[in-house]
């Protein structure tokens, strides 16, 4: 029986040794716990920071389609405007026409503020820019603008409606023409 004792003792010294080895090798439970909440901490707030940036950007594309659909719906408005200006400044009442004058002048002020602007309609057809309404010969080089039949806009960079011109075709010689008799 003494043998059995000593041969317990040493099968407790050699479990103890293997477990104090497991313990030395693998870090403790607690340790190990800490170190991946803390990952999860770090990704967490990796992801929030991208979620932030992603609705940053949804909101402004918003706000920027909002903005641009309210500018298309006062286009029609600004072009009675125009018309309006013109009727008025054929009225002999000369206080009426500079009051629509200034009405016109402010209403446009804010629009441009907000980043409105008129599409330039000088010199050569941008085909990004205007649109052909009618071509006209015309001593002038081809494809250059005449006249303007509806002016366009852009909302910064965002083309809202082209400008609708007229634009010069060169004139056909009358040497060129058939000759029918």
């Amino acid at each position: 029986m003494p043998d059995d004792k000593i041969e317990d003792k040493e099968v407790k010294d050699i479990k103890q040794k293997g477990g104090d080895q497991q313990k030395e090798a693998e870090p403790e439970p607690q340790e190990t716990r800490e170190k991946e909440m803390k990952e999860q901490l770090l990704r967490l707030a990796a992801e929030f920071d991208n979620y932030k940036k992603r609705v940053k950007v949804d909101l402004d594309g918003a706000r920027g389609m909002g903005k641009a659909e309210l500018m298309k719906s006062l286009l029609p408005i600004i072009d009675e405007f125009d018309l309006a200006l013109i009727a008025v400044n054929k009225a002999e009442d000369k206080n009426i026409a500079r009051g629509v004058e200034m009405l016109y002048s402010n209403f446009t002020d804010v629009l441009k503020k907000e980043g409105l602007n008129e599409i330039p309609c000088k010199g050569v057809f941008d085909p990004y820019m205007h649109e052909i309404i009618i071509t006209r010969e015309s001593k002038e080089k081809d494809g250059t603008i005449l006249e303007v039949v509806k002016k366009g806009y852009t909302l910064e960079k965002t083309l809202l409606r082209p400008a609708s011109v007229i634009i010069a075709k060169k004139q056909e010689s009358e040497s060129a023409m058939p000759d029918v008799r």
